[in-house]
């Protein structure tokens, strides 16, 4: 931690800011180690403080490990004291994560002597890159999947619910060590499944589907992300060559993900192919986000996007086919950028499983 708030510090001075205040959660936790929201972290050329209630002093204590100077002040005095410890630093321009206060929020801290900048995608820039430790605790997330992926198979199958099936993936994966769900999982059975992000309900799962999973995982704070799409007994060659279309689209797209490639030419590795097989319409959405602390982050992989993949980056490669009335396919890996390549870490078998 202490090394990312030298950073932080470092990117204040190239900016010409004397101050940084952060007030989303993911990135008072990054900063700090601290895994409540509420609280403010403020970092000067100064000092580094975190203000945040009685509720939480105790925590606060624990998780920041001396790092910061614990401020203890309820809710609504809080922004007050970031003011006072920007007069008492001599801080007179100041950074700010403008995509997370509201107006009425920012409307306290423009009363201040200040003059305040956007500083929120700056904030965010340094999450980019993961550490070592970082990626020790994705893989872990994603090892918990895999295994509560396969373990989950052996309990669900025909006549199930798919919000019958989304209790018992939940169950499954806490029950094997993961923290949290990612995100509330997708369970989409046959036609449903061509809704990429469709609310699992009261259909059941039937001869004859194809049953779309998304989930993931969370270990300290960090997430895994994968998507399989299986079959309920035999289905019809439509199905079978949807498949097939997608598994070969992702693996084209693995092919060419190296450290230095535009998110967009990863993007028509896999979409150049699907259109090329007749189903470009149903392919909707960019090919894979970032991940991390949020299920959803930089860099996006996409066909009008700018973000360029470097090594140390985490990025998604799930490609997928929709045909309403019918059914979904998507297949989905999380990996992380290297110089020559990536490293997947989900380890579950992309041949089309039949249960």
């Amino acid at each position: 931690m202490k090394q990312r708030i030298e950073a932080l510090r470092e990117n204040l001075k190239k900016a010409s800011l004397d101050a940084a205040v952060v007030t989303s959660g993911v990135n008072i936790r990054y900063y700090s180690g601290f895994t409540s929201s509420e609280a403010i972290l403020l970092v000067t050329h100064k000092g580094t403080y975190l203000i945040t209630d009685f509720r939480y002093l105790i925590q606060a204590e624990a998780q920041t490990k001396g790092l910061c100077a614990i401020i203890d002040a309820n809710f609504p005095d809080q922004v007050g004291k970031v003011g006072e410890l920007l007069l008492a630093d001599g801080c007179k321009r100041a950074g700010f994560e403008q995509d997370v206060l509201s107006v009425g929020e920012f409307r306290k801290y423009e009363a201040m002597k200040v003059e305040w900048v956007p500083f929120g995608s700056e904030l965010s820039l340094q999450r980019l890159i993961k550490s070592t430790d970082e990626i020790a605790d994705l893989q872990a997330a994603q090892r918990i999947a895999d295994k509560s992926f396969l373990e989950w198979l052996g309990r669900i199958g025909a006549g199930m619910s798919e919000k019958e099936a989304v209790a018992e993936l939940n169950y499954v994966c806490a029950k094997n060590g993961s923290d949290a769900p990612s995100f509330d999982p997708i369970v989409a059975a046959g036609p449903n499944g061509a809704m990429p992000h469709a609310v699992p309900g009261e259909r059941k799962m039937q001869k004859g589907d194809l049953v779309t999973a998304d989930f993931g995982c969370m270990v300290n704070g960090y997430h895994s992300d994968m998507t399989r799409t299986f079959a309920i007994g035999s289905i019809d060659e439509q199905s079978k060559e949807i498949y097939e279309i997608v598994k070969t689209a992702q693996q084209m797209a693995l092919d060419v993900l190296k450290s230095g490639i535009p998110g967009k030419v990863l993007d028509a590795a896999a979409r150049d192919y699907i259109t090329q097989k007749g189903y470009g319409p149903q392919f909707g959405h960019g090919l894979g986000h970032g991940f991390g602390l949020e299920i959803h982050e930089s860099p996006y992989a996409r066909k009008f996007g700018e973000d360029t993949l470097y090594s140390g980056m985490t990025i998604t490669v799930e490609p997928g086919i929709y045909v309403e009335g019918k059914c979904g396919v998507r297949i989905e890996d999380c990996c992380v950028v290297t110089d020559d390549g990536y490293i997947n870490l989900v380890d579950v078998t992309k041949e089309l499983i039949t249960i």
